[in-house]
């Protein structure tokens, strides 16, 4: 891992490859090695002729644990990877974020509209717009004394996952109560990148993909099938679909 300074926080990253630069944007209480790594993303992508840089977002992975929530939300991240387009040098890249890293994915384009060449919204649909309840219950449950004691099957799931990668719960508690900014429909329809939005056919989580498609000028929808929203990652379904999309 190697990393850089975002004004004033430590950010940390992995880059490999050669050839026309994508970068990995993970979700909620991942990193770039759990869902980009792990899942061959980064070996299928350096295939198709990419350099690949994976971003361990503030809060995750080898990046600064940071305890107060106005440090995290979805804009100030995007500003992080912005960043780290500067500290390499790369006028422009493909952006692919999943979940969370969707929504720091579409504040990027809107913020930095110059910097993005195509888009993939992975993990992440409708709900862009309408939002995502639970930053409550799962704020409470990443701060429970232990996994016993949280009630929400909800908080249960995210609580386990962070166990599972080993993470800063008080960091991630913290950036669960800011990350979730609001992006409104007439914000989602100014996008005007090539976009993909890939959704697992099962998720409960992102709402519907192919909504958030229509609202995009050039957007394509990418039903990754019988897939929810933890399976879909590293499905070839969605893997195939991304490389047609880089090749059109």
């Amino acid at each position: 891992m190697q990393r850089f300074d975002s004004d004033g926080v430590e950010i940390a990253y992995h880059d490999e490859g050669e050839g026309y630069p994508i970068l990995l944007i993970h979700g909620f209480a991942s990193n770039h090695q759990v869902n980009w790594v792990g899942p061959g993303w980064f070996e299928t992508l350096r295939g198709a002729g990419h350099r690949v840089i994976g971003i361990d977002n503030r809060g995750h992975g080898q990046s600064e644990k940071l305890y107060d929530p106005a440090l995290y939300s979805a804009r100030a991240m995007a500003g992080d990877a912005r960043r780290l387009l500067d500290h390499l040098d790369i006028a422009d890249a493909v952006v692919m974020g999943y979940s969370m890293g969707a929504r720091i994915s579409a504040f990027l384009c809107m913020d930095a509209p110059e910097r993005v060449s195509r888009v993939i919204f992975g993990g992440l649909g409708i709900n862009m717009v309408r939002g995502i309840g639970g930053s409550e219950q799962i704020a409470q449950a990443l701060r429970a004394p232990s996994l016993s004691s949280v009630e929400s099957e909800v908080g249960k799931a995210f609580r386990i996952f962070a166990e599972q990668t080993q993470s800063d719960r008080e960091a991630l508690a913290s950036c669960i109560l800011a990350s979730r900014d609001p992006i409104m429909e007439s914000d989602v329809r100014a996008i005007d990148q090539s976009a993909l939005v890939a959704v697992g056919t099962n998720d409960t989580v992102s709402g519907d993909g192919g909504e958030l498609a229509q609202l995009l000028p050039h957007g394509r929808f990418l039903d990754i099938t019988r897939r929810d929203h933890m399976t879909a990652v590293g499905d070839k379904i969605y893997k195939a679909g991304v490389l047609d999309f880089l090749s059109a």
